[in-house]
Formats: C-alpha cells, sequence, structure tokens
C-alpha cells in the first residue's frame, strides 16, 4: 500500500498583535521546520509531533510512504495568504505527483483544527477541499487534529476521521498520529466509509478549563473512553475548541463514527449530554499580578517546590508574543527575591545584552512590544547562549528549541530569560539551558496556560493562574467578537439554583 503523509499546523488567535508569516513556518521555535519530499521522514520520525506516530503506524503496515509537505507556525494571529498559498500548493502539487507515479491507497494529514487564514477562515476546511479536488471524494483520508481545534462541518464531511489527541498539556500527540494511521488502514480494509455524527455545543470552554489533569475535564475524558469502548464505534472526536477564532465555526464540537448512523447520533447525543450537564463545573480560580505574586511570596515559607504563577494571558501558546511584564514588575517591587520569570520576548534587549557581554550592567528597555508597555531596568547579564538546546519534558522531548541569541538577567534580585523568538514556557529545558535548575527557584512565572503542567506540575508546590496582560485572555467572552454564531454562549452558563 502507498500512503502519502502531510501536515499543517496553526493555531490562530484572531486578536493576537502579530500576523503568522511563511518565515514563521520555516522557522518555529520548538517544532522541526517546513520540510517537504524524501527529507520529511528524518525531520518528524523522532519529533513529538502527531506525525511521527503515523510514520510509525505506517511503516509498522509494511506500507510505502509517500511524503508530502509539513510545516507548524507557533500560534499567533492569522496566517498571512502568501504562507497557506505556498504550503498548499505545495501538499497538492506533491500529491498530484504522488498520483502520476500510480495509485495511492490513502492519505493521512496532520493539523491543528484551529487555523485561520486572511482570505480563508475555516483553513483546514479550504485545505481539505483543495486536498479533495487532487485526490477524488472517495480515497480514505484521515486527519488528526489538536483538541483545541474549531471542528467544522467541511472538516467532518471531507475527511473519512478525525482523531484528536486525549489530553491537554498534550502528551499524546503521537498516539494521536498512530491511531489516526490505524483507523486509515481500517477505513482501507472496510472498503467504505463509516456514518459519521457531529454534534456542536451551545457554549465555549475557557483555555484554562480545559485541562485535562483536573476536573471537570478529567472526569469528561474518562468517560468519552468508557463510552467509546462500550458502544463499539470506531472514534469519539472531542474537540474543546479555541476560543479566540473569530468566525462562525468557534467552539467545542464532537463526532462520532459508527457502523450505522443511528448509532453514531445515539453516541453523539449520550456525549454531549454528558458535558452539557457538567457546563457550570468549566471554571478557574484566578488572581490579580499583585495577588498572585503575594500568594506566592507567602506560600514559600511554607511549601515545598517552586511556587508557579502561570502567566496565561501572555502565552504564546494561545497567540501571545510572550513579552508583558506586569508580573515581572510585581515581582521587583515585591521583592520576591530569587523569583525566575521565564521569559521575555524581546528581540532588541537580547541583542543589547549580547553587545555587553557577561557580568556587563544594562539599561533595558524591556519586553512591551505588543501592548506599548516595556518595563525600564538596569539589568545585570549572567549568561548568554545562542537559544538552541533539546526539549526534554513529555510533550516535546526529541524536538529543537531555538530561542535565537538569549540570555539570563538579573533585575534586583528577580531573574529574567530573555529571548529573540517566543516560545511557550512548558519545557524544563528552557530554563536549563541558561544554567539554572528549575526546582531550585522558590517562584516561577512561566508564560504558558495549562501545558506547563505536564513538565512542572511534578516540581511544583502550589499552582497560582494570574491575570496579567495579554491577548490570550482568560474569558474570551471580553473579546470584541464579530462572526461567531450568534446563539453561543461564550462563556458557561453558572449553575441553577432551585
Amino acid at each position: 500500500m502507498r500512503i502519502a503523509v502531510g501536515g499543517f499546523l496553526h493555531e490562530s488567535h484572531s486578536f493576537a498583535p502579530h500576523p503568522t508569516t511563511y518565515r514563521d513556518f520555516v522557522e518555529p521555535g520548538g517544532f522541526p521546520p517546513l520540510c517537504h519530499g524524501a527529507g520529511l521522514i528524518d525531520s518528524l520520525r523522532h519529533a513529538s509531533v502527531p506525525a511521527a506516530g503515523a510514520i510509525s503506524a505506517v511503516e509498522a503496515e509494511r506500507a510505502t510512504i509517500v511524503p508530502l509537505a509539513w510545516g507548524f507556525a507557533n500560534p499567533a494571529a492569522p496566517v498571512q495568504d502568501e504562507a497557506f498559498e505556498r504550503i498548499a500548493a505545495l501538499i497538492c502539487a506533491l500529491l498530484s505527483m504522488a498520483l502520476d507515479d500510480g495509485p495511492l491507497d490513502g492519505v493521512y494529514l496532520d493539523l491543528h483544527g484551529a487555523a485561520m487564514v486572511d482570505s480563508f477562515p475555516g483553513a483546514e476546511g479550504e485545505l481539505l477541499r483543495r486536498v479533495r479536488a487532487v485526490i477524488g471524494a472517495t480515497l480514505p483520508l484521515a486527519i488528526s487534529l489538536d483538541p483545541h481545534a474549531n471542528l467544522t462541518e467541511a472538516m467532518v464531511n471531507l475527511t473519512d476521521v478525525v482523531v484528536p489527541f486525549r489530553t491537554y498539556p498534550h502528551v499524546d500527540m503521537k498516539d494521536a498520529g498512530a491511531r489516526a494511521a490505524q483507523l486509515l488502514f481500517d477505513r482501507i480494509r472496510r472498503g467504505q466509509p463509516w456514518e459519521k455524527a457531529l454534534r456542536q455545543l451551545d457554549f465555549w470552554i475557557p483555555l484554562g478549563a480545559q485541562c485535562t489533569l483536573m476536573p471537570p475535564m478529567e472526569s469528561v475524558m474518562t468517560e468519552r473512553a468508557a463510552i467509546a469502548e462500550r458502544s463499539g464505534i470506531a472514534e469519539l472526536a472531542f474537540c474543546f475548541g479555541f476560543p479566540y477564532a473569530d468566525f462562525p465555526g468557534c467552539g467545542p464540537a464532537l463526532a462520532v463514527y459508527a457502523d450505522t448512523r443511528s448509532k453514531a447520533d445515539e453516541v453523539a447525543d449520550e456525549f454531549l449530554s454528558l458535558v452539557n450537564l457538567r457546563e457550570h463545573e468549566f471554571t478557574q480560580e484566578l488572581f490579580s499580578s499583585s495577588a498572585a505574586v503575594a500568594e506566592a511570596k507567602r506560600l514559600t515559607a511554607t511549601t515545598k517546590g517552586p511556587i508557579i504563577i502561570a502567566d496565561t494571558q501572555d502565552n504564546p501558546g494561545g497567540g501571545g508574543h510572550g513579552d508583558t511584564t506586569e508580573l515581572l514588575s510585581e515581582l521587583v517591587r515585591q521583592q520576591a527575591r530569587g523569583a525566575l520569570v521565564c521569559l521575555i520576548n524581546d528581540q532588541q534587549s537580547a541583542a543589547a545584552c549580547h553587545a555587553a557581554g557577561e557580568g556587563a550592567i544594562v539599561s533595558l528597555t524591556l519586553g512591551g512590544k505588543s501592548d506599548r508597555l516595556p518595563y525600564q531596568c538596569s539589568a545585570r547579564v549572567e549568561r548568554l547562549t545562542d537559544g538552541h538546546f533539546m526539549l526534554t519534558g513529555p510533550m516535546r522531548a526529541g524536538n529543537p528549541g531555538n530561542l535565537g541569541p538569549s540570555a539570563l538577567i538579573d533585575i534586583d534580585g528577580v531573574k529574567v530569560i530573555v529571548v529573540t523568538r517566543k516560545m511557550q514556557a512548558l519545557d524544563q529545558a528552557i530554563i536549563r539551558h541558561v544554567g539554572i535548575d528549575p526546582a531550585s527557584c522558590p517562584i516561577l512565572v512561566l508564560k504558558s496556560s495549562v501545558h506547563f503542567r505536564a513538565d512542572f506540575g511534578p516540581i511544583a508546590g502550589r499552582v497560582i493562574v494570574a491575570v496579567a496582560p495579554g491577548p490570550v485572555v482568560a474569558d474570551p467572552a471580553t473579546l470584541n467578537f464579530q462572526h461567531v454564531r450568534a446563539d453561543i454562549r461564550r462563556r458557561p452558563a453558572g449553575k441553577s439554583k432551585g
């Protein structure tokens, strides 16, 4: 058998400050760069990406992999047309050439599910439309998705099966890719598609409340697995949604694949009802910046392990620029000596530190490029690096880290990692690469919403979620949406009384 493998991954935030360019796919941080053709397999095989799991599964079936193109860019504002057109054209051209070489038995695509393009708000639907135009309506096509996907009718109609990750933090990316490939082989062997049922939820789930390590999502996903197993269906795909995408398809949704339409509908309705009953539980305790730092300082006296402050609203993994400084200002103001901020994305300040050299005292206008609120400071340059290292945590072990020229600086006893290229603070290797053991820090400020819990959770004494400036707002209902469904609740409804 011949199986084509490719991918296009981006999580698009309609209100983020910086657009996503073609260069962002060529030089991503924490993921392999844009690759295509023969080099794709070697680039992805050992990376923590869904396509790596699919490659292993295809090889286990002794099928021939036909490499297409694969590209990832870190979350930001929607993808520019040029970037999408170039990558989509590359995928489709390679598909066309593959068909010239002989019949394909199936296609696997590694997609995110929350990509938007300037001209195509539902980017995955548009890419899949083009792929179908090349391969025809009947060739089996399977995709894996990030659970933050805004699953749309087009995505379901144009594919044979969708398989989202089950976890957030995402520690099962390879497993999802492998399962999608395995279901692709099942679809090929059965000779006909499964029946499908799509359901959209009527409310958004806040990003922090989507964490599968905590209730209610933890128990929701446990029940999802139980329902899928006892019903004997092929797949129950639950996507939590990415509530920062201003288009009609924004929101949580689920798709069920079964032998009969009645079974698909039955299971879809059962699971939808289960999630609806938990709607009022999708909430999260939040602290202001000043209260978060004060609480962290109080806890360090009695708590073993670092107190982690999650800077959720400036999360580079959700579209933040990773450069707001309110929490840093509070740490210095409250004299939180020994605290570490990971990280501030500021190319100019990183360059100034490298020009000054280790041991130098530099005056910086630090961060604030995205909100025009930089932090004026005098800092000592403690360590300089080229920003290259290997990620080691549960989410991205084996992926290359590339922060560009980076510096560890000290501001009145508060340490800050200053970088040239943004990346979510989800892996301890980011901190270790500047010579610090994260477990030795009394307070860690991490620009992340949930993903940090996979690697930092085991060492944390306590986690505090702070509401500091940034576009990944804890309550997306406060954003000025123009194109979402009129009938969707932009925050979960409270528990009814009576």
